[in-house]
Parts: C-alpha cells; sequence; structure tokens
C-alpha cells in the first residue's frame, strides 16, 4: 500500500491550515488573532508531526501536558491552546476533513477567576483633576462613559461623534460596526477640545505637538499610564475604563445583554468576565430578597 511521506504530509497539513485560516478571516478575525490561531496550531503540529487526519485525543492531551511543563504555562494558557484546537478540530470536522474533532473529550482546564480592580468615583475624580490638558480630560471621559476599546477610540474620526444624540459609530472587532453612547459632561469636554484645535486632521484625537498626528493606541496607553504615575492610582489604562463602565451599569442594574450590546461582545461569557459584581451590592441584595 503507497504510504505519504513526510513531505506530502506536512504539505497536507499546511494546505488544511491555510484554508482554516482563510475561514476565519472571511468570517471577520483580526489580523491579530488569525496570527495567533497560525503560530498556535503551528506549534502543535510540528511538535506532534502526524497527518491531522491522525491526530489522536492522546497525542493532544500528552502535547497540552508536555507545552505545560516544558515553558511553565499557567492553566488559562493551556486552556486558549485547547480552544483555539477545538476551533481548528472543529472546522475540519464540520468540513469532512476528519471524522471526530479529538479535542472534543478534553474539557476546558478550570482557572481561578482573578477579580480585577476598577476604578473608584474617588479615583476617577481625582484623574480628571489632574488632567494637564482639555483632550487628555476628553478622552478618559470618553473611555469611560462609553467603554469603547482604546483601539476603537484612536480610530474614531471626528465626523463619526454625532453631538445631537450623544452617540458615535465604532469599528469593532471583526470590522463590525456599533453604536456607543456618551453623557453630557462628555460631550461638554468633547466640543471644549474640538474647540481648542487649530489643525485639519480629521481625527476625533491628536497628538499635542506639532503636526498633530492621529494618536494612536501606544501614545493613549502611556499618557493614562502618566496620569497614574501622576496620581498615584496603580494600573491606570484605557481597558480599566472599560471594565469600570461594565461593573457600574451591572450593579446599578443595567441587564448584561444591554452591557454586551454597549461592550461589542459577540459571547455573553466575555462580559460576565468583564464586570464583576461589586460585592457589597451582593450582600444588599441577600438581605432585601432573602433576608
Amino acid at each position: 500500500m503507497f504510504k505519504k511521506d513526510k513531505h506530502d504530509e506536512t504539505k497536507e497539513n499546511h494546505e488544511l491550515l491555510l484554508s482554516f485560516l482563510s475561514a476565519k478571516e472571511i468570517e471577520g478575525c483580526s489580523q491579530k488573532t488569525i496570527t495567533y490561531y497560525k503560530n498556535t496550531i503551528m506549534g502543535m503540529l510540528n511538535s506532534i508531526n502526524s497527518r491531522i487526519e491522525d491526530i489522536t485525543t492522546d497525542d493532544l492531551r500528552k502535547y497540552l501536558s508536555d507545552y505545560k511543563n516544558e515553558s511553565n504555562a499557567s492553566k488559562s494558557t493551556i486552556d486558549n491552546i485547547r480552544r483555539v484546537l477545538s476551533s481548528f478540530f472543529s472546522w475540519l470536522e464540520d468540513e469532512n476533513y476528519i471524522l471526530k474533532n479529538p479535542v472534543r473529550r478534553i474539557h476546558r482546564i478550570k482557572t481561578r477567576r482573578v477579580v480585577k480592580e476598577v476604578l473608584s468615583d474617588e479615583n476617577f475624580e481625582v484623574l480628571r483633576d489632574n488632567c494637564a490638558n482639555i483632550r487628555d480630560l476628553a478622552m478618559i471621559e470618553l473611555l469611560a462613559s462609553t467603554g469603547m476599546r482604546v483601539g476603537e477610540l484612536v480610530t474614531l474620526n471626528i465626523d463619526d461623534v454625532l453631538f445631537s444624540e450623544r452617540e458615535c459609530v465604532v469599528l469593532g472587532k471583526g470590522d463590525s460596526e456599533r453604536i456607543v453612547y456618551f453623557d453630557a459632561k462628555t460631550k461638554i469636554h468633547l466640543q471644549k477640545y474640538l474647540e481648542s484645535r487649530n489643525d485639519t486632521n480629521p481625527a476625533l484625537f491628536v497628538s499635542l505637538r506639532k503636526p498633530h498626528d492621529r494618536l494612536g493606541i501606544a501614545g493613549v496607553e502611556k499618557r493614562m499610564r502618566q496620569l497614574g504615575h501622576e496620581t498615584h492610582i496603580k494600573k491606570v489604562h484605557p481597558h480599566k475604563f472599560r471594565r469600570t463602565m461594565a461593573t457600574n451599569a451591572i450593579d446599578k442594574g443595567m441587564p448584561i445583554e444591554q452591557v454586551q450590546r454597549l461592550l461589542g461582545h459577540v459571547q455573553i461569557d466575555t462580559t460576565m468576565q468583564y464586570a464583576m459584581v461589586n460585592q457589597n451590592n451582593v450582600k444588599i441584595s441577600h438581605r432585601k430578597y432573602i433576608g
């Protein structure tokens, strides 16, 4: 019986991987996500060194175990690899390249959920008071009010903002558009910031120095770190404003499905991870409903 050599196996595996990545691209995955998929799957294929259709559950369990021991990776990292491999083999099964997904019997790896910090009302007031310019003030107000991602903030143009409705259209992950909303205070600060500018850049936020280029993610993150250092508030970064907005919204009774839409999450589980319910509110609710 004719047997394929290793070169043929490698070529066949590579072609299937490219087909999977193309499917993910069509689904709207970002280039960053596609690169992560590619590197993760390539690492597995190079280690196991078999035809994809011959890879078993035991092969994958051993690969994950060896990876954890050799790299001292965390449980969450190993579970992320498991999820990527599950997505890959599920696609292969759906497309009839394999009979059964070998990852199906590898269960989710339980990880300890860490309650990440949010900004307190006092923290936010201190940050407001220490903004040295109207741009930074408008920026933190918009991040806190809308809960948008920093990547969405830096792609915003002035024309994307509808001041009469206090809303703006952002381009989220997978090039999906959604509307986010901001409060009256944010509107006033944004308008003052735009009135203070004398450049012609269409970007909503630009650098303070000439030639006033569009502000990038690194620029926003750097300014947030500086604000945190100046105010002695730990771990000030753009994502913290997003998490704070989500947590406050749920604490005040906003339905989780609406928070999910505001944040632009596909899966509601993702929203729940961002919005850790205030423990004091749980105590109050217990006394109210249970006694």
